[in-house]
């Protein structure tokens, strides 16, 4: 079963091989969700600090579950 997001949830997400050499995961918190359809949603998340700075966009919005997990957070 897919895992399910909320508005405020510390995520990653992953962006591929069509965004260079900043491919990879990224963090940031889910600010706002778009349903799509009765069973898929957008999730807007807005990045860190140190993600927009390296990245130079402050926001993306997410529709492919496969590109979004919990943030792992560190200690």
């Amino acid at each position: 079963m897919p895992e399910t997001f909320q508005i405020g949830d510390r995520v990653e997400i992953y962006l591929d091989e069509k965004f260079g050499e900043k491919q990879g995961w990224h963090a940031g918190t889910i600010f706002k969700i778009d349903p799509y359809s009765e069973h898929r949603s957008f999730y807007w998340v807005r990045f860190d600090e140190e993600t927009q700075s390296v990245l130079g966009m402050s926001q993306l919005s997410i529709f492919n579950l496969r590109n979004i997990r919990a943030a792992h957070e560190t200690v």
